[in-house]
């Protein structure tokens, strides 16, 4: 008889038809949250308003996140993919016929709901679907899906808004989206590994989510990707206001968002590269730090050009963020509760994007549309010094080869180990 389970680390072709779902996914989603912003604000949004539509976008997902992840740790992880398609593609649409800001900010739920279950549902597929020392690279090949998203999707709202009609166009650029999420469905064909019944059956009892909350790096993990979600979210958001501010055109705007997922890009095909040579803990610290002076930088009135080349340093910085977030906290936790806690660390990414936006808002009307990304380089700050925490110790002989120890610290743990080994 056929033996149907397929070991961690094999053939990487599902990797490859996630990352074009993941890419189509995201791209609805970049699409629409500028664009959502721009009906607003030609429905008589403010800033504030603004904020709490932002936020509401997370808000469902806040209280599902961990009944999903709990549902997947005992269970497959692929029908979670086209139920979040169905809610990002219809939550677009439904958008853009809304006429009113509290049914804006309602559709607007429902897609934030739709991304979070298509997330989980991936997340969870590359953790268990990777070897322990192919985690690094594929959550950051697999993330990569979201920064072509993101990349492709301000463009195409920058290139379908505009013009006295700010309501119509904005319109047709959500109903746009949600027809670019429907392509999702195109790449979601076999793509998980199938496994006997019995080994996802006769588990023991569920590990307590303060048990895995309590677990080193899973905390710090956890706010870090807050962290870096938190100004890619505030940076969609909010660099409209600020175009619409300064008299930059919203096909600019777009390029800028842009420019600063393809900056993201860059990083993740490079990252391999950067974690041989840094290890973890360095590479988090040193792009959270330079991502934090440049987030408070955007607050200053620089020229449009000089905002390029600061949102594409800081794309590159905030490419760091996310993948290796996934692997501390899926390396941390219990194997039994390894989706429960990506989705701890997914609730903490809504917890800051229903916060973040808030105090943005209330921000914004008190000092400015610039002040809330001063607030985004304090909270980038903290999580560099968070980062000095991850990665394993340099002496960790079982640390997986080139992955998580910079090249000076793999050198000296070869040398302890042929001084201790025995001569012939």
């Amino acid at each position: 008889m056929k033996n149907v389970t397929e070991r961690p680390g094999g053939s990487r072709g599902w990797l490859l038809r996630l990352v074009i779902a993941f890419s189509f996914a995201q791209g609805a989603v970049s699409m629409a949250r500028p664009a959502v912003s721009y009906r607003a604000l030609a429905l008589g949004a403010d800033e504030r308003a603004i904020g709490v539509i932002a936020g509401v976008y997370a808000l469902l997902p806040l209280f599902a996140a961990v009944p999903l992840g709990r549902r997947t740790d005992h269970g497959r992880c692929a029908p979670l993919l086209p139920a979040g398609v169905v809610l990002i593609a219809g939550g677009c649409a439904l958008s853009g016929t809304a006429d009113s800001l509290t049914a804006m900010a309602a559709w607007s739920g429902v897609m934030g709901l739709g991304h979070l279950s298509f997330v989980i549902g991936a997340q969870s597929l590359v953790a268990r679907q990777s070897a322990p020392h192919e985690q690094d690279r594929n959550f950051g090949h697999f993330t990569i899906g979201a920064s072509l998203g993101q990349l492709v999707g301000p463009v195409a709202a920058g290139a379908l808004i505009g013009g006295p009609d700010m309501a119509g166009t904005s319109a047709l650029a959500l109903l746009v989206a949600g027809g670019v999420a429907a392509f999702s469905f195109v790449s979601l064909w076999r793509i998980e590994h199938r496994t006997p019944a019995a080994s996802r059956t006769g588990q023991g009892p569920r590990v307590p989510v303060h048990r895995i909350l309590r677990t080193r790096g899973v905390p710090a993990g956890i706010f870090i990707s807050l962290a870096v979600l938190s100004a890619t979210d505030i940076l969609t958001a909010y660099l409209p206001v600020v175009g619409e501010h300064r008299g930059i055109a919203p096909s600019v705007i777009g390029l800028l968002l842009s420019l600063r997922a393809a900056a993201t890009i860059a990083c993740r095909l490079v990252m391999t590269p950067m974690l041989r040579l840094l290890g973890r803990a360095a590479l988090l610290t040193t792009t959270c730090l330079l991502a934090a002076l440049l987030c408070a930088g955007i607050a200053l009135p620089v020229p449009v050009w000089g905002l390029a080349v600061m949102l594409a340093v800081l794309g590159f910085c905030l490419g760091v963020g996310q993948p290796l977030s996934m692997t501390t906290v899926v390396q941390a936790a219990p194997d039994d509760a390894r989706s429960t806690a990506l989705a701890l660390r997914l609730t903490g990414n809504r917890l800051g994007q229903v916060a973040a936006p808030a105090a943005a808002g209330l921000i914004a009307g008190v000092a400015g549309v610039a002040a809330p990304f001063v607030m985004l380089g304090a909270l980038l700050l903290t999580a560099s010094t968070l980062g000095l925490r991850q990665g394993r110790p340099p002496s960790d002989p079982g640390a997986p080869k080139g992955v998580h120890l910079p090249v000076s610290a793999r050198l000296r743990a070869r040398r302890g180990r042929s001084r201790s080994s025995p001569r012939p």
